[in-house]
């Protein structure tokens, strides 16, 4: 008997039965991968991602690909033609999109639609972005010089329609404290509170990063404050190794910057158990998206993007038992799980003070170190959560595996400083 459809009149249900990644790291700097090429980036994963659902090249019958900004970070307009070579694809059916940070996400979504519309049985949409670097131009793309504060925000800009919207460059760390600012006034939070809060919640992301072998940063809070000298991590987070950035946020609580990449494999859920053992169904996709002139734009946009896909599925928050949120803003880890309903209203706060978001807690959220940890890999980061649920989901997460296994997972993307999805994933095995 089939699932029961919950994607919408006239389309079938769709599931995820192959995940791969890449480790997010320096290409720059690591001797091991200096010289990888964005093409063979993403065709690691891609064929990762192909061997977990046991289907090879010929098998895909599309291919989806995501790079938040291959203007500059690739110097290419065509990028899906390019990684297809990479994965044996070359002549297939494919697109390229670039939606900023959110693009990994909403990669799995146009890979739901192109199977549930029923014009493929077997999609890949994958992810890969070298945000470490950028070709200078003159040289062979595997030459990359390092991607810089001048060249990053001038080309961010360009995001907005400076007619009627603030300036990017001019304020950075404004876009950044504007959630967790209004947040704070409206629950009478002091700053030293919020301090607390945002350190906390890095301290635990460190932990499960520590833990997950493709996370950039994996060295514990703990380990750091005993090597520079410090009686408790505390000490260290709030010294100035660890600096605040803006009027809330520290350097634990800024995205690591990476360079990476991951991929899935989706089929009809009727079909699925002919690619794996453990597939995962996408009950749905909520989506919203707001100009960066809206205050607030990032709460009320997951509040709206939340609200579809809980009315979508007839889920609730209380059935989610984990929330992966792209949070290279770092406050918005527990921010978006409060807003969602994971967390009551005005408390989010003290869950991350009391360390119950940690993989080990009772609400965990970001299992694999989210942006802070595990690194931002720009387009790629939306996909390697998706991959990190996935991974929970089937129990495989090894030491970081959650005390209950998720039956479902909700997954709050944000990124190009307007688009929001929310996902929620279900097991049924």
């Amino acid at each position: 008997m089939l699932h029961n459809v919950k994607l919408g009149k006239n389309l079938r249900s769709v599931s995820i039965v192959g995940i791969g990644a890449t480790p997010f790291m320096n290409t720059i700097l690591n001797d091991t991968y200096k010289g990888l090429t964005h093409g063979e980036l993403f065709g690691y994963a891609a064929m990762d991602a192909m061997k977990d659902a046991h289907v090879s090249p010929k098998d895909v019958q599309f291919l989806i690909h995501g790079c938040a900004n291959p203007g500059v970070l690739e110097k290419s307009i065509t990028p899906n033609l390019q990684v297809a070579e990479w994965v044996g694809m070359r002549g297939k059916g494919s697109f390229s999109h670039s939606e900023g940070c959110c693009t990994g996400y909403i990669g799995l979504e146009q890979a739901v639609w192109a199977v549930a519309s029923g014009a493929y049985d077997i999609v890949l949409s994958g992810a890969a972005d070298l945000g470490c670097g950028m070709p200078d131009g003159n040289t062979p793309a595997h030459m990359r010089t390092a991607l810089t504060a001048e060249v990053l925000f001038p080309d961010l800009d360009s995001i907005f329609d400076r007619a009627y919207t603030r300036y990017l460059g001019g304020g950075p760390g404004m876009n950044h404290d504007d959630w967790i600012n209004f947040y704070a006034h409206e629950n009478n939070l002091t700053a030293e509170q919020i301090d607390e809060a945002l350190m906390h919640q890095a301290y635990h992301f460190r932990r499960a990063a520590a833990l997950c072998p493709r996370a950039i940063k994996r060295t514990t809070y703990d380990e750091l404050a005993k090597e520079h000298g410090f009686e408790t991590p505390w000490d260290y987070m709030k010294s100035p190794y660890n600096p605040k950035m803006t009027q809330y946020l520290r350097q634990s609580s800024d995205s690591c910057v990476a360079d990476g990449a991951a991929a899935v494999i989706v089929v009809p859920t009727e079909i699925a158990h002919q690619f794996s053992d453990k597939p995962i169904e996408v009950l749905g996709v909520g989506a919203s998206v707001l100009d960066a002139g809206i205050p607030h734009l990032e709460k009320k946009a997951t509040a709206e993007a939340a609200r579809q896909v809980f009315e979508l599925t007839g889920l609730t928050a209380d059935d989610m038992d984990l929330v992966m949120v792209n949070d290279f803003i770092g406050s918005s880890a527990f921010l978006a799980a409060e807003e969602i309903g994971y967390l009551p209203k005005g408390e989010g706060w003290k869950y991350a003070i009391d360390g119950r978001l940690a993989y080990d807690g009772d609400k965990p959220v970001n299992t694999n170190g989210g942006r802070t940890s595990y690194g931002h890999a720009f387009g790629a980061s939306g996909m390697a959560d998706i991959f990190e649920a996935v991974t929970q989901m089937r129990g495989e997460a090894g030491e970081r595996q959650i005390k209950k296994t998720p039956k479902h997972t909700f997954l709050r993307g944000f990124g190009g400083a307007q688009n929001v999805r929310a996902i929620i994933l279900e097991s049924n095995f």
